[in-house]
C-alpha cells in the first residue's frame, strides 16, 4: 500500500484523524489500516487505530511527528468493518476517533497485547453416570456433573461461574476425585443439531422461516411481529442453523442482560456450535476473549447486548434482532446510536437478511412494513394452543391501598396463589419508596445536584438519585424543621415486596430489579428458581416485562400504570402501551389461562381503553394516524442539540447561536423548536437546554447537520458548554 502519512484515530472529540510518519524501523509493507499504533500526543502517549494512507498532509512537514511503536502484526479490523464504523461517526455527526476506539476491547484501547481467544474449561474425565454413581452422598458435586453432562460433557471455566456462583470447593472436591479435569473445552466447528426441537413448527411459523430462508443470499429487512409466546425464537433458531450449516455468521442482538442467559441457554441446547457472548454483565477479559472469537470467525454465533452490534463478525449471514421495540438498544452517552438501525446497515452491506422480531413493534417498523419495505411475517397463536391473557381494569379511586395494593387484587392474588399457580406483580420502580416527606413541614428528599428526588432505598439504608447516582444517609429527623418521623411517599419493588411477604407468608417470594441482580450469576439463579416452581410470587420492573418464560404465571398485576399516561414526550403512549403488552405476555404462558389486571386511577383514558378493547395492532393504528396529523417521526426525522452549563442563560445562548447557524442555510423543509430547557432542567449539578432540529426527510436533516458540525465548535459559547447531538433521539428528556 503507497503512502508514506499515517492517518490515525484517536479517542479525542476532534472531527478527523490525525497525520503521522511511520514508526522508526516499520516497513511499508507492514502498516495496515485497523492496526494500532502508539503514537506521541500532547505531553503524553495514546493508543491509536491506523485508518487509512495518505501521500500528504496538510500539516506542514516539519510538524508531523513519526508513530512510536506498532501495535498489532496483523489488523484487527477488516477494512469493511472500518468502512461500516466511519459511516456510524459519519451518520452520527461524532468523532471517528470516540467510535472507533471505543468498537475495541478496553485492554485493547489502552495499548496492551490481545489474550488469546481460547478460555480455560472443565471436562468430565468419566461418564457421568458413572460419577453420579460415587457422588450419592454429594449432591452439590452431583449437580455439578448433571450440568456438565447437559454441555456436551466440557465447558469453559467462565460458564461454570455464571451458572455455580459458590461451586468452587466442589470443583475443587470433583477434580481431587479424578471426575473433572481442567483442560480447554473442544468446541466443535462445523454446526449440527444438538438436540430436537421441542415441538413442530406451526404453520404460520413454518411460513415464516420459509419465507426469510428463500432470500438468505441478498439484503431484505423482515418484521417478525408476534403475539408474546408465539414462538419467535424457535423461528430464530431454524433460520440461524441453516446460516451457520452453510458456514456463515449470525449476529443475535437483545435488549437487556437478563434476557441473555435464557436465549443462550436455548441456542446451546439446540445448536453445536460455539457461542460468544458480548455484554456488560461479563468480565472485560471474558468479553475481549469472546470479541477475538467472533473476529477471528472460531465463534459464528454472537450474541450480545446493544454494542455488539459493533464489534467485527466475519461472513455474516444473517442479523436478529429481538425485542426490536426496546429503547434499550439506543445508546444515551458518547455516539447516540441506535443498535436496531446499525443491525440493519451491517445486514445491508453483508448482503444478507434482518429480521426484526417483538410482539409490540416499534411505530417506525410497522410503518416500514405497511409501504412494503420490509417483509412482514406475522404469528398470532401460541404453539401451545394457549390463549392470550385476558386484560381488564381495576379502578382504585377512592379505595385504601396496602403498599400501593387494592383489596380487590390482593384478594385475587390470594386466591390465583391458593389454586397453586404464580403471579407476577409489576411495578418499573425500584427502591423502597419514590420519595421521602416530612409531614410536620412538607420536606421531600431532593436531589441536590438535580430537579428530581432521591428514592429511598431502605435495605441500603441509603437516598439514592437514579439520574445522577447521587447518595446519602436516611436522615434520622427532618433536615428542614427537626421532626422525628419521615415519612415514604409512594411505593417501589422494595417495599411491594414487604407487603406481600407479609400478606402471603406461605408463598415464596422473589423480587428481580437492578438492586436484587447486581452481583454475578444472580439473574440465571433467581430466573432458574422462578421457572422450577421455588417462587410463588415474583416482583419486578421491567426485567422482568420481555422475553422471559414463565409457564406457571397465571396472573399478572401492574400495580401503577397510570405514569406513561399524561407525559409531555409524545413517545411516552407508544412505551406504555408496548409495556402493558409485554408485561401481560408473561400470563398464561402454559396450561392455565392468563390474566392481567391494571390498576388504575383513570379507567376511561383512551389508551387503556383501546388497549383492553383492540389490543396493540389498535392502538398502533391510532398512534400512526396522530404522528401523521402531527408529523412526527416516523413521518419526519429529528435530531436533538443539547447543551449543559454552570448557568442556564450559557446553555440557552450558545443553542440561540447554533439555531442562527442551522438558519442560515436556508434549507427549506427544516423546522427549528426551541432552545427550551430540558424537562428536567438541572442535572448532575450542571443547567440542561435543548435545540430540536426537524426535516421532512433523512437527507435534509443530514445535509443540515453535515454543514452545523463544524461551525457549531467556532461558536462563542462552545468553550463554556457541554454540548452533545443526538441523531433519531427516543428521550427528550
Amino acid at each position: 500500500m503507497s503512502g508514506s502519512v499515517l492517518r490515525v484515530a484517536l479517542p479525542a472529540p476532534v472531527w478527523g484523524l490525525f497525520d503521522y510518519l511511520p514508526p522508526p524501523g516499520a516497513e511499508p509493507d507492514e502498516l495496515q489500516p485497523g492496526q494500532r499504533l502508539l503514537v506521541p500526543f500532547g505531553r503524553g502517549r495514546r493508543c491509536g487505530l491506523l485508518v487509512e494512507r495518505a501521500e500528504s498532509s496538510e500539516v506542514p512537514p516539519s510538524r508531523l511527528k513519526a508513530a512510536l511503536e506498532l501495535l498489532d502484526e496483523a489488523p484487527l479490523l477488516s477494512p469493511e468493518h472500518l468502512d461500516f464504523l466511519r459511516w456510524v461517526a459519519d451518520y452520527y455527526h461524532h468523532p471517528p476517533g470516540e467510535v472507533l476506539l471505543p468498537a475495541l476491547p478496553l485492554r485493547l484501547r489502552k495499548g496492551k497485547p490481545p489474550l488469546p481467544d481460547v478460555p480455560k474449561g472443565i471436562r468430565l474425565a468419566v461418564e457421568a453416570a458413572e460419577a453420579e454413581r460415587r457422588l450419592r452422598r454429594a449432591p452439590k458435586q452431583r449437580e455439578v456433573v448433571r450440568w456438565l453432562a447437559e454441555q456436551g460433557g466440557a465447558a469453559p471455566l467462565t460458564a461454570f461461574r455464571a451458572r455455580f456462583e459458590k461451586g468452587r470447593a466442589a470443583l475443587r472436591a470433583l477434580q481431587e476425585k479424578g471426575l473433572v479435569t481442567e483442560s480447554p473445552p473442544e468446541e466443535p466447528l462445523q454446526c449440527g443439531a444438538r438436540t430436537p426441537p421441542p415441538y413442530p413448527l406451526t404453520a404460520e411459523q413454518e411460513a415464516a422461516v420459509a419465507a426469510v430462508a428463500a432470500e438468505l443470499r441478498r439484503f431484505r429487512p423482515w418484521l417478525l411481529e408476534g403475539v408474546t409466546g408465539s414462538g419467535k425464537t424457535e423461528v430464530y433458531l431454524r433460520l440461524a442453523q441453516q446460516v451457520l450449516e452453510e458456514g456463515r455468521s449470525v449476529l443475535l442482538l437483545v435488549p437487556e442482560i437478563a434476557l441473555t442467559p435464557q436465549l443462550v441457554a436455548r441456542f446451546r441446547e439446540r445448536l453445536a456450535v460455539p457461542i460468544a457472548l458480548l455484554h456488560s454483565g461479563r468480565s472485560e477479559g471474558e468479553r475481549e476473549r469472546d470479541w477475538q472469537r467472533a473476529r477471528s470467525g472460531r465463534a459464528r454465533l454472537l450474541i450480545g447486548t446493544r454494542s455488539a452490534v459493533l464489534a467485527p463478525l466475519p461472513d455474516l449471514g444473517l442479523v436478529l434482532v429481538d425485542e426490536e421495540h426496546d429503547p434499550s438498544y439506543k445508546q444515551q452517552e458518547g455516539v447516540r446510536y441506535s443498535a436496531r438501525d446499525l443491525a440493519l446497515v451491517r445486514a445491508q452491506r453483508a448482503g444478507c437478511p434482518a429480521v426484526l422480531g417483538s410482539a409490540t413493534p416499534s411505530l417506525e417498523s410497522l410503518r416500514n412494513a405497511r409501504q412494503g419495505r420490509y417483509g412482514w411475517l406475522r404469528l398470532r397463536r401460541r404453539p401451545t394452543g394457549g390463549g392470550l391473557p385476558r386484560m381488564r381494569l381495576l379502578d382504585i379511586r377512592g379505595q385504601r391501598l396496602e403498599g400501593g395494593l387494592s383489596r380487590p387484587l390482593l384478594e385475587r392474588i390470594g386466591e390465583t396463589l391458593d389454586s397453586g399457580r404464580q403471579v407476577l406483580v409489576f411495578l418499573n420502580r425500584r427502591g423502597y419508596a419514590p420519595v421521602l416527606a416530612c409531614y410536620q413541614c412538607g420536606w421531600l428528599s431532593e436531589c441536590p445536584r438535580c430537579d428530581a428526588r432521591q428514592t429511598w432505598h431502605r435495605g441500603w439504608r441509603k437516598l439514592v438519585c437514579h439520574h445522577c447516582g447521587s447518595q446519602r444517609p436516611v436522615p434520622s429527623g427532618c433536615p428542614a424543621c427537626g421532626a422525628a418521623d419521615l415519612h415514604p411517599l409512594g411505593q417501589g419493588t422494595e417495599r411491594l415486596e414487604e407487603v406481600l411477604a407479609a400478606r402471603f407468608p406461605r408463598h415464596p417470594l422473589v423480587r428481580i430489579d437492578r438492586d436484587t441482580t447486581a452481583a454475578r450469576g444472580s439473574v440465571e439463579r433467581l430466573l432458574e428458581r422462578v421457572r422450577k416452581g421455588g417462587a410463588g410470587l415474583l416482583v419486578g420492573t421491567q426485567m422482568l416485562a420481555k422475553g422471559h418464560h414463565f409457564p406457571g404465571v397465571a396472573l399478572v398485576a401492574m400495580v401503577d400504570v397510570d405514569g406513561g399516561l399524561f407525559s409531555a414526550d409524545y413517545r411516552a403512549a407508544e412505551r406504555t402501551a408496548q409495556l402493558v403488552v409485554q408485561v401481560a405476555g408473561r400470563a398464561g404462558r402454559g396450561a392455565h389461562p392468563g390474566e392481567m389486571i391494571l390498576q388504575t386511577r383513570y379507567p376511561e383514558h383512551p389508551l387503556l381503553q383501546t388497549l383492553v378493547r383492540g389490543g396493540y395492532d389498535a392502538f398502533a393504528e391510532e398512534a400512526l394516524a396522530e404522528r401523521k396529523a402531527a408529523e412526527l417521526p416516523p413521518f419526519s426525522r429529528q435530531a436533538l442539540l443539547r447543551a449543559a452549563a454552570a448557568r442556564m442563560e450559557t446553555a440557552e445562548e450558545f443553542l440561540r447561536q447554533a439555531a442562527a447557524a442551522a438558519q442560515s442555510q436556508g434549507e427549506s423543509g427544516l423546522v427549528l423548536w426551541g432552545p427550551v430547557p430540558a424537562p428536567m432542567s438541572r442535572r448532575a449539578g450542571r443547567y440542561r437546554a435543548q435545540l430540536l432540529l426537524q426535516g421532512a426527510r433523512r437527507d435534509v436533516l443530514q445535509r443540515v447537520l453535515r454543514a452545523l458540525m463544524p461551525r457549531l465548535q467556532r461558536l462563542p459559547e462552545a468553550g463554556r458548554v457541554r454540548w452533545s447531538l443526538d441523531v433519531d433521539p427516543l428521550d427528550l428528556y
